[in-house]
């Protein structure tokens, strides 16, 4: 029986684990195919469609959950430290290039590619899709730096950046919605050594099953709707994960230093109300709303795609080249052990 049983044993999540962005990047295949070719097959109600399709929301509090639990609470400084970090150089870069492009090109930018449209990409990031790589290449303050860097999940940073700020307001609930689950995690971990366990060995699981809703909506349409522009925006965004990853670690110490940093190189989903938030602040935008919302929708897809790739290739280069202070086991692996 028990040779049987080897025989059998196809070592899957073995091999996913080979591919760059591992079980990530399967899942997040898996999901694209069967929802373009096949889109009704997690949309028959019930159980299947409340966890393939709706329970986002559900599967990352858990997951928040399972991260907070590996916190030591004695180091909470560190998460703040990052999130404010990690937010500073993707609001910084991301104006930048969105002034450059308006400084050489002017309001109309280039190849569809607005200032608006790029400051509304670049400077927003993907916390779901970042969360989900700290649980793999990097720690729990990785994790807990979200708390600070979800600020950046929508509008509020491009009307600061286009002088917008009169209008816009931070949505305080949504922080704190954030926040609580990692709280829970934290202080039940740090007072049950049992529960702490359980948690490192269960958000593996739940991270994979977390990229089915996630990309739940994700099609084919939204890409050729935006054409060359969307894509390209897209890559930028992405590429950009190479800059986050060695200015991310300029800030850090050496023994906090990960592939972290490469993690924001996306365009959050929730950048897609940007346009038309702007345009409710300055009727001049209102026109080009629908191409500018489809470009962006469109760079978050290229973004989540490819971020776990830049990630993975990053996170390879620190374990080649920081022996001694990075794990060959991984930042997660290193918490573990300690």
């Amino acid at each position: 029986m028990n040779d049987n049983t080897k025989t059998m044993d196809l070592h899957i999540l073995q091999r996913m684990n080979k591919i760059p962005g591992g079980m990530l990047v399967v899942a997040l295949v898996i999901s694209l195919l069967v929802n373009n070719l096949f889109p009704g097959v997690f949309r028959i109600g019930g159980i299947t469609q409340a966890l393939f399709v709706e329970g986002g929301n559900a599967l990352m509090g858990v997951f928040l959950i399972c991260c907070g639990a590996s916190l030591n609470i004695r180091q909470m400084g560190m998460p703040l430290y990052k999130g404010f970090i990690l937010t500073a150089i993707k609001f910084f870069v991301g104006l930048g290039i969105g002034v450059l492009i308006g400084a050489i090109f002017g309001p109309a930018g280039v190849w569809g590619i607005t200032p608006m449209v790029a400051i509304a990409a670049l400077t927003n990031s993907n916390s779901s899709l970042y969360a989900i790589l700290s649980g793999k290449y990097g720690d729990a303050s990785d994790t807990g730096a979200i708390s600070i860097l979800s600020l950046n999940d929508g509008p509020f940073f491009t009307l600061v950046a286009l002088g917008a700020t009169g209008f816009a307001s931070i949505n305080v609930k949504s922080v704190i919605s954030v926040l609580l689950p990692l709280l829970i995690g934290i202080l039940w971990g740090s007072f049950d050594s049992d529960f702490r366990e359980i948690c490192k060995k269960t958000h593996v699981f739940v991270m994979f099953f977390l990229m089915f809703p996630i990309t739940a909506n994700i099609t084919v349409h939204s890409f050729v709707q935006a054409g060359v522009a969307g894509l390209l925006l897209g890559v930028l965004s992405t590429l950009l994960g190479f800059v986050f990853f060695f200015l991310f670690n300029l800030f850090l110490p050496k023994k906090e230093r990960n592939a972290m940093g490469a993690a924001i190189g996306t365009t959050a989903g929730n950048a897609a109300i940007t346009p038309q938030t702007v345009a409710a602040v300055d009727p001049t935008y209102a026109a080009s709303v629908e191409l500018s919302t489809s470009m962006i929708v469109s760079a978050g897809m290229v973004t989540f795609l490819c971020c776990p790739i830049v990630t993975a290739i990053c996170d390879r280069y620190m374990r080649k080249h920081k022996k001694g202070i990075y794990s060959p086991e991984g930042r997660v692996g290193k918490e573990e052990n300690k």
